[in-house]
C-alpha cells in the first residue's frame, strides 16, 4: 500500500507534474483534498526557507507528511533577480503574463540572456526537516513561444534545445526540468535507506 504524501499546493499544473514524477510510488494528495484553500506564508530570503516553511505551516495542521516547492529564475545579467520574488516579480497580485512582461522589459536590450531555474523541495516527514533541490540552465528568449506549461515556461528555454519549455510536450519537460530534478532527488530519498515506502 503507497503512503500518503500531502503536497502543500493548489497549483493543478505542479500537482500534475508531482503525481506523473512520483504517483507509482506514493499517493499524491492535494491541500484542496484535505479542505484547505487558504494562503500558505512566505516569509524567507531564500526558496529553501520558503519551501520549508510552507511544509512546515501544513504539516503543523495536519500531522501528515508533508512536502512542498518553491521555485526561483535567477537571471544573470540581472544579479539572480527575481529570484526569491519570482511568483511575485511584477507585484503581490499578479498574473504569470504580467511576470513575464516586466522580465522582458527589464531584459530589452540586454544581449547575455543566460538565466537558470531552482526548485528547491521541502518534506516534513516525522516531524523532521528535509530539503532536496534541482536546476536547469537556459536562456531567457526574446518573446514568449508556445502553449504548454505555466509561469515563465514560455520564456525559458533550456540548454541543448531549440525550444522553450512552453513548446516541449509534459513529458519532455518532465524529464529535464528544474522541478523534475528536484522531484527526482526526493524520489531517492523517498526509495531508500530506513524510510519505509
Amino acid at each position: 500500500m503507497k503512503r500518503k504524501l500531502l503536497f502543500a499546493t493548489n497549483n493543478p499544473h505542479k500537482l500534475e507534474e508531482v503525481r506523473a514524477i512520483l504517483g507509482d510510488i506514493a499517493e499524491i494528495i492535494s491541500l484542496k483534498e484535505v479542505g484547505f484553500l487558504n494562503d500558505i506564508p512566505e516569509t524567507g530570503s531564500t526558496i529553501e526557507e520558503n519551501a520549508l516553511e510552507k511544509a512546515r505551516f501544513i504539516y503543523d495542521r495536519y500531522r501528515i507528511d508533508t512536502f512542498a516547492d518553491d521555485t526561483g529564475l535567477e537571471v544573470e545579467a540581472l544579479g539572480g533577480a527575481p529570484g526569491v520574488y519570482t511568483a511575485r516579480y511584477a507585484g503581490p497580485d499578479c498574473r504569470p503574463e504580467d511576470n513575464m512582461r516586466k522580465l522582458l522589459q527589464t531584459m530589452e536590450g540586454i544581449t547575455d540572456r543566460r538565466a537558470n531555474f531552482r526548485t528547491a523541495i521541502g518534506m516534513i516527514r516525522g516531524g523532521l526537516d528535509f530539503v532536496m533541490e534541482g536546476e536547469c540552465r537556459g536562456d531567457i528568449t526574446l518573446e514568449p513561444r508556445g502553449t504548454h506549461g505555466f509561469g515563465y515556461d514560455p520564456i525559458f528555454m533550456p540548454v541543448d534545445s531549440d525550444r522553450t519549455f512552453a513548446e516541449m510536450s509534459e513529458e519532455e519537460k518532465n524529464k529535464i526540468s528544474h522541478r523534475a530534478n528536484a522531484l527526482a532527488a526526493l524520489r531517492l530519498f523517498l526509495s531508500v535507506g530506513h524510510i519505509d515506502y
